[in-house]
């Protein structure tokens, strides 16, 4: 104990010891509020010695049991103004009816996602079946034109696979040049 009392020893001239020291500070604070703990009136239901049986220890005496909760909450219940319960419980009431109604509101969202989702494929297999369809009769007609391979018909079938048009716009690089080549090449042919 004699290294404990040098602790607790008065102030010497170097400094040591000037402030009060930490750990008194907080076991008076501690004994401070346990006292006001045992002089409160929010264990006056023992007063009379009798225990609630909701405090009870339910588990034969072996330890801790639920009856902190109890004690807890009995005395949160006693110190709850009326109004703070009554907001508490209108504040549940609208919790719940926003919980149906978000509830209610997902379920219609899943059921209308669903139902566009199914005209959205059948859109897409129709535009599918009508670009098979397009395409099957594009190269049909392709086919047949190479098969009618004339002499003297090149420029006309090369005609037919370029865009003469400027003012297209489905493709997005400058061709004029080569259109002015395969125009001038038309009309006057290469001389071998």
């Amino acid at each position: 104990m004699d290294d404990f009392d040098m602790l607790n020893a008065p102030a010497t001239g170097n400094g040591v010891g000037v402030e009060e020291d930490p750990a008194a500070a907080f076991l008076a604070q501690q004994e401070s509020e346990i006292a006001g703990i045992e002089n409160d009136e929010g264990f006056s239901i023992l007063d009379s010695g009798d225990v609630p049986s909701s405090l009870t220890d339910s588990n034969g005496g072996n330890g801790p049991s639920d009856a902190y909760a109890a004690i807890s909450n009995a005395d949160r219940l006693q110190a709850e103004p009326e109004s703070l319960r009554k907001w508490r419980e209108e504040q549940q009431d609208r919790l719940e009816v926003l919980d149906k109604n978000s509830r209610k509101q997902e379920a219609e969202w899943k059921e209308k996602a669903k139902v566009e989702l199914e005209e959205w494929n059948a859109r897409q297999n129709e535009q599918l079946e009508k670009t098979k369809t397009n395409n099957r009769a594009a190269e049909e007609a392709m086919i047949s034109d190479l098969d009618d391979n004339n002499p003297g018909t090149e420029w006309e079938r090369v005609a037919r696979l370029c865009d003469f048009n400027p003012k297209s716009s489905k493709q997005a690089k400058d061709v004029s040049r080569m259109r002015s080549v395969l125009i001038s090449l038309k009309q006057s042919p290469l001389v071998r």
